[in-house]
């Protein structure tokens, strides 16, 4: 398919601070493309970015749900926009649960609402893993109380975590069932909107898988990155990635996007056991994963996929054809650098990686990359303050 087959779509895409915006950007303006982008402040990485033909400093705030919600309906409902993308989970699922009404005005990039709350749904991911044989943790189902948890059998240590929300927070590790009652009992903790598993030892490799499955339920691309640095390293984001060749772990994913009846890009979070080498089904983003730009970087353009798929051409198939590079974010990586022990043992040419490309920064479009560390300085306490709640 050819990239001036789409010259003159307009695409709108929320979200604009976050960075996996920037790969998009390139690929929709790329394939011809006219380029909007929605941001809540003028140092969004999408506002600085000389990609975007307009810009909207408006509302796409999570601590604003509702008001988002209306005003992102409100900017679809004018009818300018050919095709709406949503490049993280807020956004896809005011998406997902108003695609019905919002597209009679556009194009909307979002898996159906039941489709994309079961996949964010943490437990019935894992129910789904045991139920179909595809490795996840051990994971206690059922516990809704104190008294219910007290009578089951668990074996510690154990992991708890919020059954829907984004990133790391309210993730926590009890190695005693007397830690995870006192914790409980401190926090005033709901059981039923909390997953209790199996907790995966330290030592074990993050990492992340991601696929294009096409409206009529075809895998058209699939690559699987390492997090090779972790920012915080006890559940953070990872600030240094790279491309990993495991056939069995893709082959697990493959079968889960299949059972949960998953279309467009799928993020799939995964842990290697250390001690078993096991890749294992964490969660599932129903969105980019952070690092997309690896498979970018790799020749995987999940842009230009995407865009045939929603205007319904046949999607061209990509794999990964360059993995000999690891990929930085450098903001990031210099705070995992100062505070890992495992500095000097874990560096790029350590690990065996002779070229280092950074995330966000591109010497045509450089300023997202200045925009990126102003934020993340100014945000830095309040979301390490989130990472903890």
């Amino acid at each position: 398919m050819s990239h001036s087959d789409f010259k003159g779509i307009h695409v709108l895409v929320l979200e604009g601070y976050c960075k996996q915006c920037l790969p998009f950007l390139r690929s929709f303006k790329n394939a011809g493309c006219e380029v909007t982008v929605l941001c809540g402040s003028r140092l969004d990485c999408s506002w600085l970015s000389r990609l975007p033909d307009h810009r909207i400093l408006g509302i796409c705030d999570i601590h604003r749900p509702q008001e988002s919600e209306r005003y992102i309906a409100d900017l679809i409902k004018t009818g300018r926009y050919d095709m709406v993308f949503s490049p993280f989970d807020f956004s896809s699922k005011i998406l997902a649960h108003n695609k019905e009404e919002l597209s009679q005005h556009a194009h909307i990039v979002a898996n159906n609402a039941d489709i994309y709350d079961a996949a964010s749904d943490k437990e019935t991911v894992m129910k789904v893993c045991m139920d179909n044989g595809i490795p996840c943790p051990r994971t206690y189902f059922d516990i809704e109380s104190q008294k219910e948890l007290d009578n089951r059998e668990i074996e510690f240590p154990v992991i708890i975590k919020p059954k829907r929300m984004y990133g790391a927070r309210g993730f926590h590790i009890f190695e005693t069932r007397n830690a995870l009652n006192d914790h409980i009992m401190q926090k005033k903790i709901r059981l039923a909107d909390y997953v209790v598993q199996e907790f995966i030892p330290s030592g074990s490799d993050v990492g992340a898988a991601t696929l294009f499955i096409d409206n009529n339920g075809n895998i058209k691309s699939e690559f699987l990155y390492v997090c090779n640095h972790l920012y915080p390293e006890n559940g953070g984001t990872s600030t240094l990635n790279s491309i990993v060749d495991r056939p069995d772990i893709i082959e697990s994913c493959r079968r889960l996007v299949r059972n949960m009846d998953l279309r467009g890009i799928v993020g799939i979070d995964i842990m290697i056991d250390r001690r078993d080498n096991i890749g294992k089904v964490i969660e599932i983003n129903v969105r980019p994963p952070h690092a997309v730009s690896i498979g970018f970087s790799g020749g995987i353009d999940l842009g230009l996929q995407t865009l045939e798929d929603v205007f319904g051409n046949e999607v061209t198939p990509m794999q990964i054809t360059n993995s000999d590079f690891c990929l930085r974010i450098l903001q990031t990586d210099v705070l995992w650098f100062i505070s890992s022990p495992d500095r000097f043992r874990r560096s790029p040419r350590k690990l065996g990686f002779k070229k280092v490309k950074e995330q966000m920064f591109y010497w045509d479009d450089p300023l997202p990359w200045f925009g990126f560390l102003i934020s993340g300085i100014k945000d830095y306490r309040k979301k390490m303050k989130e990472k903890r709640s």
